[in-house]
């Protein structure tokens, strides 16, 4: 009797470890899926409290967000550089005319960049490490006033760099200012190559050359 109740947990065990069975980056990518609830929040007003007196672009030890560092290209081995910036949220801000003429002619309200501001971070982040290529990058915050992004850099001059075959491409003389170029990801969804075919006849091979 007491073989057959222990045998019975053993299979209780064995399927509650099935049940949780899964990878550690899923656990992570599921509770960033909602970060104001659960334990996430507590962290995120901790971290906003702090990011907010730090300078905008500055140079982190590990990513906030593993899982998706990870996709993106990041690994945790020399030559890659994990910079966390931050740039004001909204449209351009264009003060008020003083001349007179209509509500339709004041043109300073609803003024948006063709830009995302993911773009814009990692171009900032480019200018302020210039020996450094922009991979990708990934928003880990934001609050009333800013967003946060972390923008994962590439030492093209790094000889672990060159000699690994998966990301030797970057050391290319032609990748250099890639990010200004539009070359990223977000660079290419702000200029309209996510999608192909019908709807997108004026995205190529620039919006600047297809205007009318």
């Amino acid at each position: 009797m007491a073989d057959e109740i222990g045998n019975m947990f053993d299979e209780d065990d064995e399927e509650e470890t099935v049940e949780n069975k899964g990878s550690m980056y899923k656990y992570i990518r599921d509770t960033w899926k909602d970060p104001k609830e659960g334990y996430l929040q507590e962290l995120r007003i901790e971290r906003l409290k702090q990011w907010r007196r730090d300078e905008n672009f500055k140079r982190i030890e590990r990513p906030t967000r593993l899982d998706r560092a990870r996709t993106l290209g990041y690994k945790a081995k020399q030559g890659y550089v994990l910079v966390r910036g931050r740039v004001r949220r909204g449209g351009r801000r264009k003060s008020r005319p003083k001349g007179g003429r209509g509500p339709t002619r004041m043109g300073f309200k609803k003024l948006t960049p063709r830009k995302n501001l993911k773009r814009i971070t990692e171009e900032r982040a480019a200018k302020k490490y210039p020996n450094l290529n922009v991979l990708n990058s990934y928003w880990v915050a934001q609050d009333g006033r800013y967003k946060y992004y972390e923008i994962i850099m590439i030492d093209p001059h790094h000889p672990v760099i060159k000699n690994d075959p998966k990301i030797n491409w970057i050391c290319k003389p032609h990748q250099k200012g890639r990010v200004f170029r539009g070359l990223t990801s977000s660079g290419k969804k702000s200029r309209g190559l996510r999608k192909k075919g019908k709807g997108a006849e004026r995205s190529r091979p620039s919006k600047s050359k297809t205007e009318r």
